[in-house]
C-alpha cells in the first residue's frame, strides 16, 4: 500500500500546490486561466496528436477495451440521471447535468499522469485509445439527453448541429482527429516537428495538474451534500467496478488493458462536467463541488483500485 501511495500522492501534491498558490494569492486567477489555455488548447492536444499518430490501431484500438470502459460510463450516466431525478427530486435538465458529472471522468489531467507513474509510459497506449473517443462519446450522449430533456430544442438537425459544434470545436478533439489523419495516411512527422511536439508534451501534464489545482480552488462546495456524494460514489466506485467486472469476466482484457480501463474509470469527474452544467445553467453547484470533492476522494479510491488490479 505504501508503494502505491508513493505513485498516487505526488500527482495530488502538484494539484495541491496549484490550489495553495491560488488560495494564498501567489498565483492569480488570470495566471490560472492562461496556464489552462496553454495546457488544454495547445500542450495536451499536442500530446494526444502525437500519441494517436503513433498508436498501433490494430493492436491498441480494441473494441473489448472500449466496451468495458464505456459500458461503465453509460451505466454511470444512467445512475446519475435517474438518482438525481427519482431519489433527489431534481428536474430533468438538472438530472442530465448530474448524470454528465458521473459520465465524464478526468481521463487526461488525472488518468494519464497516474497511469504513467503507476505502470510507466509504455502502458499508456490503451489509455489513448479510450481518450480518443471520450469527448465525442460523452458530449454526444450528454447533449442529446439534455436537448431531449429541455424539449423543443429545434429538431434533430439543430440538435446534431449543437453536438457537432461542442465536439469538433474542442481543442482536444482537434488534436485527436489530426492524429488519426496522420496515422491512417501514413504520413511521416518531420524530425524538427516531432522535436517541437516533444517539448510541448513534456510541459503538458505537470502544468495541467498545477492549473487544475488552481481551478479547483474556485469550486468550493456549497450545499447539496447528498447529491454530491451520489455523484462521487457513482464516479469513483460504480464506474470502475463495472469496467473491472466487464474487463475481467466478460471481455477478457489483458492485464495492461484492464489497468487502463479501470484506472481511467476510477478518475474523479473532470472540469468538463462543470463546463457542461454551466453551458445549460443546470446543477452548476453540484457539478462544481463534485469536481473538487471527487478529486480529493480519488486519492483513496484510486489507491484502492490500483491495489486490486493485477
Amino acid at each position: 500500500m505504501i508503494g502505491i501511495l508513493t505513485v498516487v500522492v505526488p500527482v495530488f501534491l502538484v494539484i495541491g500546490a496549484g490550489f495553495l498558490a491560488v488560495w494564498r494569492g501567489l498565483f492569480s486567477d488570470a495566471a490560472v486561466e492562461g496556464l489552462n489555455v496553454f495546457t488544454q488548447k495547445f500542450a495536451i492536444p499536442c500530446l494526444l496528436f502525437s500519441a494517436i499518430a503513433t498508436l498501433d490501431l490494430g493492436q491498441d484500438f480494441d473494441w473489448r477495451l472500449l466496451l468495458s470502459f464505456y459500458t461503465g460510463s453509460a451505466t454511470g450516466f444512467t445512475a446519475g440521471l435517474l438518482g438525481a431525478r427519482f431519489i433527489f427530486g431534481r428536474n430533468w435538465p438538472d438530472a442530465v447535468a448530474i448524470g454528465f458529472s458521473c459520465l465524464f471522468a478526468n481521463s487526461v489531467l488525472l488518468g494519464l499522469p497516474i497511469m504513467e507513474r503507476a505502470y510507466g509510459t509504455e502502458a499508456l497506449a490503451p489509455n489513448y485509445a479510450i481518450i480518443s473517443v471520450h469527448a465525442a462519446f460523452c458530449y454526444i450522449l450528454g447533449i442529446s439527453a439534455m436537448e431531449i430533456a429541455r424539449a423543443g430544442g429545434g429538431g434533430i438537425g439543430a440538435v446534431a448541429q449543437r453536438i457537432g459544434r461542442a465536439v469538433f470545436t474542442n481543442a482536444l478533439m482537434i488534436g485527436i482527429v489530426l492524429g488519426f489523419a496522420v496515422n491512417l495516411s501514413g504520413l511521416p512527422i518531420p524530425g524538427v516537428v516531432d522535436d517541437a511536439l516533444n517539448l510541448m508534451i513534456r510541459a503538458a501534464l505537470p502544468a495541467a495538474l498545477f492549473g487544475l489545482g488552481g481551478v479547483l480552488y474556485r469550486y468550493r462546495p456549497e450545499g447539496d451534500a447528498m447529491t454530491i456524494a451520489w455523484v462521487c460514489g457513482v464516479s469513483l466506485l460504480l464506474h470502475p467496478a463495472i469496467a473491472y467486472g466487464m474487463g475481467r469476466f466478460v471481455t477478457d482484457l489483458s492485464p495492461g488493458q484492464l489497468r487502463s480501463a479501470v484506472v481511467t474509470a476510477a478518475m474523479a469527474p473532470g472540469v468538463n462536467s462543470y463546463l457542461f452544467a454551466n453551458m445549460y445553467g443546470a446543477a452548476r453547484r453540484v457539478a462544481a463541488s463534485a469536481v473538487l470533492i471527487g478529486t480529493v476522494l480519488s486519492i483513496l479510491s484510486v489507491t484502492a483500485w490500483i491495489a486490486i488490479l493485477p
